[in-house]
């Protein structure tokens, strides 16, 4: 027996695969009597280091190099060798059928734990309306096919690898600023066939009874409508762009549109899962050694956080109140039809705000300061300022404005009382200009007044 098999072998002494198999087959038939309809689950099992690569890569078994991917690997290994950071129970991606990573050194009774974890996760994303157009059956060949043709860009000498993570850096800057509400975009000729119509049938009103608003409506300008798809917009209008680069900017488009479901899902689809792993598992007939186990590893999950909030607290103490208060048909419906934003617009109150012990604070430069709590006054700025820094609220928001006769970009933030920080928006507008090297017009308001940068 060699040393890696014989280290295999002890580390996954506490339990085998026949035994995974049969503690999910009850997982299932415990779910399925709830009413959970997931996708098809394959588990697959690794070590932490190999998890760390899974981790950096968002759990894709495929998917294209870059530094910044090599980079996040070897801090998770730095950070994990010096004992400050752990590494998560389970990675699952949203995938038809789901791929789910079991660490090989988890005893017996937390793979359990995760295997029902996993069963919600993958219920949420297959029945969640966020997830609608992320196309699960083809994300995992999309991913291998887009590796295979940035290969082919680095390989190509007329190109390179530094031109290629260069571009991607660009990219990369930017690949958030696309449709966030999973709305359709209109083309630019589309929106000029709207207008079209809309002047047309306008003129053939009463002078009176013709809309204002399209009074200067000039059908020839280059951008009636702001475009919120920026990378949308590069794709279309980007004429300077050679094919390799057009090709790069799609496949950055459509994983952000693959992640952004996600991100505006942490609460809910966390809480989702830590909900139905609780439920399982009280009904699974658990050896008694993993009782307490099992209790321990889900309190460590689910406590609050100082200073953040913990998105499986959160999420777990919403579902708990919702089928206390409203029934499981009601925790149903929030799966299917509710993102973060909207959960916690409808379901987080006052008594909530104080049974999970929100506030919100600010940093000095000496100190810490307590700005609201959860009593009758503070209650809704707390909730205000939560939903503010939920899922793509905490990213800035920019739009393409208009193009300048000169062919400039004009991009405006949408300020919502929270400034840019300077540093990184500077480095933003030069990545842009990598992007649209004819000139980038950047402005939003630092300190209530107008700011071009």
């Amino acid at each position: 027996m060699s040393l890696k098999e014989y280290l295999e072998e002890k580390l996954m002494s506490d339990w085998c695969f026949e035994e995974l198999e049969e503690w999910d087959e009850k997982i299932s038939k415990i779910a399925k009597s709830y009413g959970l309809d997931w996708y098809p689950i394959t588990y697959e099992v690794c070590d932490y280091y190999e998890m760390m690569g899974h981790m950096s890569y968002h759990g894709m078994p495929s998917h294209y190099n870059h530094w910044s991917y090599g980079k996040s690997f070897e801090r998770t290994h730095q950070l994990y060798n010096l004992g400050q950071e752990g590494l998560p129970y389970e990675l699952i991606i949203n995938s038809n059928p789901s791929i789910a990573y079991l660490m090989r050194e988890n005893p017996l009774y937390l793979q359990i734990l995760i295997m029902a974890h996993c069963t919600g996760h993958s219920d949420f994303f297959k029945n969640n309306r966020s997830f609608n157009q992320t196309r699960p059956e083809s994300v995992v060949s999309k991913m291998r096919n887009a590796k295979k043709r940035i290969n082919g860009y680095m390989e190509d000498t007329n190109i390179g690898i530094e031109k290629v993570e260069s571009f991607i850096d660009s990219l990369h800057a930017v690949r958030f600023q696309t449709e966030r509400n999973g709305r359709p975009r209109l083309s630019k000729s589309q929106i000029r066939e709207k207008y079209v119509n809309l002047l047309n049938n306008d003129k053939k009103k009463n002078k009176k009874d013709r809309d204002p608003r399209l009074k200067n409506v000039d059908i020839e300008k280059k951008l009636l409508e702001p475009d919120r798809d920026l990378l949308s917009f590069l794709i279309e209008s980007g004429n300077h762009l050679k094919d390799w680069q057009i090709d790069l900017v799609n496949i950055v488009r459509d994983e952000s549109l693959y992640f952004i479901p996600q991100i505006q899902t942490k609460i809910l689809n966390e809480g989702w899962a830590s909900f139905w792993h609780y439920k399982i598992l009280h009904e699974l007939d658990l050896p008694q050694k993993y009782h307490i186990p099992f209790l321990k590893s889900h309190n460590q999950v689910i406590r609050p956080h100082v200073s953040k909030v913990n998105p499986y607290h959160l999420g777990f103490y919403l579902f708990k109140k919702i089928e206390k208060e409203k029934g499981l048909d009601e925790c149903f419906f929030v799966r299917e039809v509710h993102n973060d934003v909207s959960a916690l617009r409808c379901y987080l109150d006052m008594e909530s705000s104080r049974d999970l012990n929100l506030f919100t604070y600010s940093t000095k430069k000496e100190y810490i300061t307590i700005d609201d709590i959860s009593d009758e006054e503070g209650w809704k700025k707390i909730k205000n300022d939560l939903i503010m820094n939920v899922g793509t609220n905490s990213m800035p928001s920019v739009y393409v404005s208009d193009v300048s006769d000169y062919n400039e970009l004009i991009i405006r933030h949408d300020h919502d009382g929270r400034d840019l920080e300077l540093e990184y928006a500077e480095e933003v507008v030069s990545q842009l200009l990598r992007l649209w090297p004819s000139g980038i017009k950047f402005f939003t308001v630092i300190e209530e007044e107008s700011f071009e940068i």
